[in-house]
């Protein structure tokens, strides 16, 4: 028997012991932090959009915040 075989079978019988002790503990297998199998997921959350005037407005104030940037800076 290789090495990795006697390895595999201890790793069996040590599940089967570990289950054996639950059961006769009376304690469950332990829980994995995370959401549940079978929750529903979260809903998505839907993105905001912005008009083409609203975009429009950002625009021009940012061209003339930086022209009068530009215009102190001389």
């Amino acid at each position: 028997m290789d090495l990795r075989q006697i390895i595999v079978e201890l790793d069996a019988e040590i599940s089967r012991l570990q289950q054996a002790k639950d059961l006769l503990t009376g304690e469950t297998a332990k829980r994995k932090p995370g959401r549940p199998k079978g929750a529903t997921p979260a809903p998505a959350v839907k993105k905001r959009k912005m008009s083409p005037e609203g975009r429009a407005r950002i625009v021009a104030a940012v061209k003339a915040r930086w022209a009068k940037a530009k215009k102190a800076g001389k």
